[in-house]
This record gives C-alpha cells, sequence and structure tokens, in this order.
C-alpha cells in the first residue's frame, strides 16, 4: 500500500475502528463511502484467491476463518453505510452509496457463485475429518453448500452468469423502490392556516406540527405522511377533509397519481419477472419455493394453507368489528357512508365511549424515560443483565449508546435511534453492527445492534411520551434487538440473528410485546409527565378490556398481506396477470373493508419488494404462533419468573441458528407448537389465560 493510500485509510471512518472497536459515526462523510467499499472489497478479493487456490487445504482453517473474517469487515462497513442511507438520507449520501451498490453486489455474488470456493466445501464435506467437527460447524458447512446451490453455484455457465445478472439487477429495483417510497413521503405536506381544523388533535401532536412548520419556514402547522404525523391525524382529527386529503396522499404514494415522479408501478413488474426468473433457473416452480427452501415451512401450500385456516377462524369476529365501527360512525358521528379516511377515527371514538379512556390520555403515563427504566429493569431480571448509557460517536445527536452487562463485565451493546426525521426511512427495525464471534487468537469479539424507531420528537422541552402502541413497537424491537446481542455463540455464521430461519425470527420480538401488556410491567414502566404517578389501576383495566379491541380486523388484514404476498410469488404470472387483480381477489376472499380502487398499497408495499420478506410475509403470524405458545410458559410460572426466563435464554436467544428453530422451540416448551396460545392473547377466542402458580 501506498503512503497516500494509507494515509486516506487512516483518515477513513469506514475503516478505522476506535479504540473501543466502534465506528466513528460523527466523522462518517459521504466521500468516505466509496474508497471504503473499494478497499475492503479488494481485501475480500484477494482473500477468496487464495483461499480458493488449488494449493490451498480444503479445510475450516485454511478457508473459513480467513474469509469469514474479511467477509466481516466488508459487511460491517458496508452495512453501517446502508444503515446511514436509511436513517439520514441525503442527496450526497445516497449517490455515493448507489455508486458503491454494484460493486458490493457483485462481490456477494460472485463469492456466492465461486466454483472454487464451492469445490472446497464440497471437499470439506466429504473429507474424513468432516465427523470429528463439532455440530455448530458441521452444520455450517451443509447450510454453506446449500446456498451456493441456491445461488447458483452449481449451475453451467451461462445459468450461472445470468442468477448473477438477475441479483445485480434485484438489488438496484429494490434500492429505487425503497428511494421512490421515500422521497414520495417526504415530498407531501399539508400546511393548515386554521387551528380549528385540527380540532381533536393531542396538544403535544399540534405542538409537533407547528414546531415542523416552522422548521420548514411555513405559517400555521404542517402535517406531512411520517408516520408521528400522519397516524394522530388520521384517529383524532375531527376534521373530516383533513384526514381525506392525508389518507389520499398516503394511500397514493409511490404511484402513478404523482405522475410518474416516483412511480413504483414498473419496478413491481420488472421484480417479479426476475424472481420468476431465477426460480425457474434454480430449478423451482416459482419464487415462493426458492424463499422456502432456508425457511421453516415447507412449501407454498403449507403456508396458503395456514393463512387461509387463520383467516377463517378469525374473519367473523373480523365482520363483527367492522359492524361496529360503521355503526358507531353512522349513528353516534353522524357519518352516513364510512370511507377509508373516516375508520380509524370512528374506532378511536368508539373505543374512547365504550372503554371511556383515549390514547392521549394513557401517553401522558408513558414518559421515555420511565418506560427505558422499566424495560430495562424487566428484562435485567429476566435474563441476568445490566444496562448503562455511554458516550460514543453517533450519526445523529438524538441517539444514544448503551452498554450491556452480565457480572459487571460488558457483553453487547446496542445504539438507539427513536425519533421520526426527514431523509429517516419510515417503520421501526432492528439490524445487526457487529457479531458475536471468537476470533483464532481466541479474543472474544461483543456483538452491537441498531434499534431503530419513529416515534415523535419532544418539542419546546418538553419530556418524551409515548402512546401504548409506541412501548409496544419499542417491545419489539427490543426482543430483536436482545436476540442479537444475548447470543451465545461464537462462531459469526450462526450468532444472534445469523442464519434464523425467516419465519421464526419475529419469534423474541413478538414475545417480547406480551410483556407490554402485564400488569406489574405496566407499572414498572409508567410515570406520569406531571405528576410522576404509575398508570392507575383502573386505567389499565380499561386498556386490558380494549386491548383486543379490532383484533379480528387487524387479523384478517395482516393475512391479507401475507395471502397476496405468497399468491404474487407462487401463482402470479407476470407476463399477463394484474397486480391489482390479485390483490383484489385476496381481499374479496378475507377482507372484511375494502379501500378505494385508487388505493394503491401495492406501490408502497416495501416488506416484500425492498425489505427482504418476498415470498416471506406469512412469517409475522407463523412465528405469531411460536411466540404467544412461548409467553403462555411464562404465564403459567409467572410472567417474571427468572427461571423461565433463564430457560428461554438458554434455549431461544443464546442459540442463534445453531439449532433448527423448531429444535430450539421444543427445547423450550417441551412439545411442538399450538395455535391456541396466538388466538387466545389475539382475542379470537374467549380462553383464560394459564393460572400461575399460587404463593406458598
Amino acid at each position: 500500500m501506498t503512503q497516500a493510500a494509507l494515509e486516506a485509510h487512516s483518515e477513513n471512518p469506514l475503516l478505522t475502528i476506535t479504540d473501543a472497536g466502534l465506528i466513528d459515526y460523527a466523522a462518517v462523510r459521504p466521500e468516505h463511502v466509496v474508497p471504503a467499499v473499494k478497499a475492503l472489497a479488494a481485501r475480500l478479493e484477494r482473500v477468496l484467491a487464495e483461499v480458493s487456490a488449488p494449493g490451498t487445504p480444503a479445510d475450516w482453517a485454511h478457508v473459513v476463518e480467513p474469509l469469514e473474517e474479511a467477509s466481516l469487515a466488508f459487511s460491517r462497513a458496508w452495512g453501517a453505510v446502508g444503515h446511514l442511507q436509511s436513517v439520514v438520507d441525503t442527496p450526497a449520501l445516497r449517490d455515493a452509496f448507489n455508486e458503491a451498490l454494484p460493486i458490493a453486489t457483485d462481490l456477494y455474488l460472485r463469492i456466492s457463485q465461486s466454483e472454487a470456493l464451492y469445490e472446497k466445501y464440497r471437499l470439506m464435506k466429504a473429507s474424513p475429518e468432516f465427523e470429528a467437527l463439532c455440530h455448530v460447524r458441521r452444520r455450517i458447512i451443509e447450510h454453506e453448500l446449500r446456498d451456493f446451490e441456491l445461488s447458483g453455484a452449481a449451475l453451467p455457465e451461462a445459468e450461472r452468469a445470468r442468477v448473477k445478472a438477475i441479483g445485480e439487477e434485484l438489488s438496484e429495483l429494490s434500492q429505487k423502490f425503497s428511494e421512490n417510497l421515500l422521497d414520495a413521503t417526504n415530498a407531501f405536506e399539508l400546511v393548515v392556516d386554521d387551528v380549528s381544523r385540527l380540532a381533536g388533535v393531542p396538544a403535544e401532536t399540534v405542538a409537533l406540527y407547528r414546531a415542523s412548520a416552522e422548521a420548514a419556514k411555513k405559517k400555521g402547522w404542517r402535517l406531512t405522511l411520517q408516520y408521528p404525523s400522519y397516524l394522530p391525524a388520521m384517529k383524532y382529527c375531527a376534521d373530516r377533509g383533513v384526514r381525506e386529503t392525508l389518507y389520499r396522499a398516503f394511500s397514493t404514494r409511490a404511484s402513478e397519481f404523482d405522475g410518474g415522479r416516483w412511480d413504483n408501478t414498473p419496478l413491481i413488474r420488472r421484480i417479479l419477472e426476475l424472481r420468476a426468473e431465477e426460480a425457474h433457473l434454480l430449478g423451482f416452480k416459482n419464487y415462493g419455493e426458492l424463499s422456502l427452501a432456508t425457511k421453516m415451512a415447507e412449501s407454498p401450500a403449507e403456508v396458503l394453507a395456514f393463512l387461509r385456516d387463520l383467516a377463517r377462524r378469525s374473519k367473523p369476529r373480523a365482520e363483527s368489528d367492522a359492524k361496529e365501527v360503521d355503526d358507531y360512525a353512522r349513528d353516534v358521528l353522524g357519518i352516513a357512508d364510512v370511507e377509508p379516511w373516516d375508520r380509524a377515527y370512528a374506532a378511536e371514538k368508539l373505543r374512547e365511549a365504550r372503554y371511556s379512556y383515549s390514547d392521549a390520555e394513557v401517553k401522558r403515563y408513558f414518559t421515555q424515560a420511565a418506560v427505558f427504566s422499566g424495560l430495562f429493569a424487566m428484562v435485567g431480571k429476566l435474563f441476568d443483565v445490566t444496562f448503562e448509557e455511554k458516550p460514543a460517536s453517533v450519526w445523529h445527536p438524538d441517539v444514544k449508546y448503551f452498554e450491556v452487562k452480565r457480572g459487571g463485565r460488558v457483553i453487547a451493546a446496542f445504539y438507539a435511534d427513536l425519533y421520526a426525521r426527514e431523509g429517516k426511512r419510515s417503520g421501526a427495525w432492528m439490524d445487526g453492527e457487529r457479531t458475536r464471534r471468537r476470533l483464532p487468537s481466541g479474543e472474544l469479539v461483543t456483538p452491537v445492534a441498531y434499534l431503530v424507531t419513529n416515534f415523535a420528537a419532544p418539542t419546546g422541552g418538553a419530556e418524551a411520551t409515548m402512546t401504548h402502541d409506541e412501548v409496544t413497537t419499542l417491545f419489539h424491537e427490543f426482543g430483536h434487538t436482545l436476540h442479537h446481542i444475548l447470543t451465545a455463540q461464537e462462531v459469526p455464521q450462526v450468532s444472534g440473528i445469523n442464519g434464523v430461519e425467516w419465519d421464526a425470527v419475529e419469534l423474541p420480538s413478538q414475545f417480547l410485546e406480551n410483556f407490554a401488556w402485564e400488569r406489574e410491567v405496566v407499572r414498572a414502566i409508567s410515570k406520569h409527565a406531571e405528576t410522576g404517578e404509575h398508570l392507575p389501576d383502573a386505567l389499565f383495566e380499561k386498556m386490558l378490556a380494549a386491548k383486543n379491541f379490532e383484533a379480528g380486523a387487524f387479523c384478517v388484514r395482516q393475512v391479507e398481506f401475507a395471502l397476496f404476498d405468497m399468491l404474487l410469488h407462487s401463482e402470479f404470472n407476470p407476463e399477463k396477470d394484474s397486480v391489482e387483480g390479485l390483490l383484489d381477489a385476496v381481499r374479496r376472499e378475507v377482507a372484511v373493508v375494502f379501500p378505494p380502487k385508487w388505493n394503491r398499497f401495492t406501490q408502497s408495499f416495501s416488506h416484500i419488494f425492498a425489505g427482504g420478506y418476498a415470498a416471506g410475509y406469512y412469517s409475522y403470524k407463523w412465528a405469531e404462533v411460536l411466540s404467544a405458545d412461548c409467553f403462555s410458559a411464562f404465564e403459567e410460572t409467572g410472567v417474571l419468573n427468572p427461571e423461565t426466563g433463564r430457560r428461554f435464554l438458554k434455549e431461544i436467544l443464546e442459540r442463534g441458528s445453531s439449532r433448527d428453530a423448531i429444535v430450539n422451540f421444543t427445547a423450550f416448551r417441551g412439545r411442538a407448537p399450538k395455535l391456541d396460545a396466538l388466538l387466545r392473547l389475539s382475542g379470537i377466542t374467549d380462553e383464560p389465560a394459564p393460572a400461575a402458580p399460587s404463593a406458598a
């Protein structure tokens, strides 16, 4: 390396890890991206050539370890770039990301299709030493061979090249889909010059609208399509015109209705064509079969049967839910013809009338500091860990960094980026920043995660508060975080969430959501913003009574998304069938509420076109069966029982993908999963919860 290259390397924060083993995020600039990606890609290519060379012994030490070390260095930096593009997107960063994207995509595809590397793994599997390897290493080699074949490594050269070209184009299309949706979301604003048009909206949300207008140098109150702005207006704003304007803008994002500027329609068609072609090249009937090759479910038919059974069980409740809202809107609110922009508003008014409380009232009890304090205490009791905020270099002033300790020793860490802002992708997610592993030298590298949400930022110096829905979202993403950081695995391929079947990866997150509805936990995480009081028992009882309000409607909505996704990737012909026609057919089968013809939900369905859930959206409900059943074990022993917590930690969180997910589940539960707990916790059935043992 030349002196100039050495100096450039030392000045690039994506190439130089701090003394604490962290990335200096505050120092990362768009101009660092391409040089870092090129440098790390070149290193990885050199290592790939070395381990694949004919003279290199086909064994773990000479092939797997050096390749994994170089791969992790590349993927950590590239993952950091992708993360920054999701949370602090700027035109310059986007340009840098898109310039580097083909380099990363090409490299990953060439590794996954390397004939020479594939042969090394084949030789490892066939060697007499294979059976002497530990279970985890044998499992990794077998899964690598499977993944090579799913990437086309075993195909003739022409077909292999075509699979690679498809992968490269799909990567670019998915990125463009995400960019279009973000740009379309950010482009809309509704500026209201008369505050009376916001009647019914909670005062703190009105203050957020005011602050948004001031930041944009506008007069009045500015509403956007970011969730903390959009959702409160849809639920609380009495002005039907405001709700309609927002709904139309939200439900037609990234479609032909914006004049084609950010239209995702042609991208959807092309993505589906390429996925179908890829599946056929790899010997599958459709992309659904290809997707399920690495999941728990065995076939699209099994998934479709599961979803239709769930729809059958929940649709009667959903129809009842919808009728109640319609009747209340007509008879009490005077809305004769309930439109889609009326439903959330009418449902909230009905819920308030029936259970005599509002989300805005509850929100004052969930101050963010109290929620985090109580959450940390609960997790600490169950899994024997403590949390401590520490200074670190971060990408935005609002981001916090926490160390996780056990027995006084740091075992993990995570970043928390909680607030919505322009340039940040909507939604909530967790991702691994660094993976737990044992180096050949014996040194243990501890895991680091990103925890990202889009809550409303506090304004005017007020203390941050959260709706209970937001509390549940935080618990969900923290469940994912725990899955990644509390792993006990020391081989990166099976550590944390790595390699976990996609339809099981939601188990820890959905599992942890249930604790947000436990009285003891709610008391610990609540502290009124003004009085400091815990959430009163009387109010909590109302919340419990309302917990499964519209549960049937929510369930069939999720089934609608999942059924559409699986049919789209298993029975749909992208060359002649209509995407909107398929969605309409699915709705006729399972839905109880129908959107207008101009609704363009598909154009913003980023989960399956840009988020890794293609032919996998069913995973939410599939994993919810597992998570509800696991939580019922805590109900049987006492929900904060440390012994049950340690068993969950040992059999599920610590295991990563060192075993099949179903083996992890049965090791914890002692039997196969049952649907009963999900139906009960979702309010579809009225069975009582298991009784915890009484105190002696």
